[in-house]
């Protein structure tokens, strides 16, 4: 995949993966765009912004998707105004009928703009970028305070099956990490560390579980309230949500 070196924006045309966003394919794979998982993770943002007494005014998210992330952070930041930014045309369409007087949606790429906030949100969005570690790295002056949700696909059981792969194939992954390494990568681009935890998406209700995935969730439920850093390694269907400056 290409991106411009200056704005670090997919060149759909150079690449399969790229043209997922642009395409309609991405859109075909995950029909709800993430709808589904705005609530618990606005619920993972609030409570690391309240733990670490960090009340932003404005709030800005890079590939803000459907954009009911903002939605419900503006239920809980009744003072703060929410800016999303979105290069897929497919999200655009969805994200742009959620405005409203405190909430605001542009399409593009945030680093076209002059954006300059308190906090900016990084959900789920760093590991589908080919040049990541420029990505990270040019989006570090857009707000003083940074927030990233990192899935880490990189697990025991991860490593001899299919689901690396698969979310490549289905989801867009091009980078996969493990708490470690995407602290560290964060790191890497300059940025200090305030605070982080895990975040456990398997714990929630999901309509369409299968089968498979309902006996799945109770090994995985034991060794997350052992250990959640030991069921990331081995087991997987963790995140890593991260505040930095």
């Amino acid at each position: 995949m290409k991106l411009d070196k200056k704005n670090n924006i997919f060149d759909a045309t150079n690449s399969d993966n790229g043209e997922m966003y642009f395409d309609g394919s991405y859109l075909l794979n995950n029909k709800t765009w993430h709808l589904e998982d705005s609530q618990w993770k606005c619920e993972q943002i609030t409570k690391l912004l309240s733990t670490n007494s960090i009340n932003p005014k404005t709030v800005c998210e890079v590939g803000c998707g459907a954009g009911e992330i903002l939605c419900q952070l503006s239920i809980t930041l009744k003072d703060a105004e929410f800016f999303g930014y979105e290069i897929s045309p497919q999200a655009f369409e969805l994200c742009k009928s959620k405005e409203s007087k405190k909430i605001h949606f542009e399409f593009g790429s945030i680093l076209e703009k002059n954006v300059n906030c308190d906090l900016l949100l990084c959900m789920d969005v760093f590991e589908h970028v080919q040049d990541y570690m420029g990505f990270i790295s040019d989006i570090k002056s857009t707000a003083k305070y940074k927030v990233f949700h990192i899935p880490l696909d990189v697990s025991a059981l991860s490593v001899i099956s299919k689901r690396m792969i698969n979310a490549r194939k289905s989801m867009g992954h091009l980078h996969y990490f493990t708490a470690e390494s995407a602290i560290a990568t964060l790191e890497d681009c300059g940025y200090s560390i305030i605070d982080s935890f895990y975040t456990a998406g398997f714990l929630r209700p999901h309509r369409s579980q299968t089968l498979r995935s309902k006996i799945a969730r109770f090994p995985r439920r034991l060794l997350y309230l052992i250990s959640p850093g030991l069921m990331a390694k081995t087991l997987g269907g963790c995140s890593l949500i991260v505040l930095a400056k």
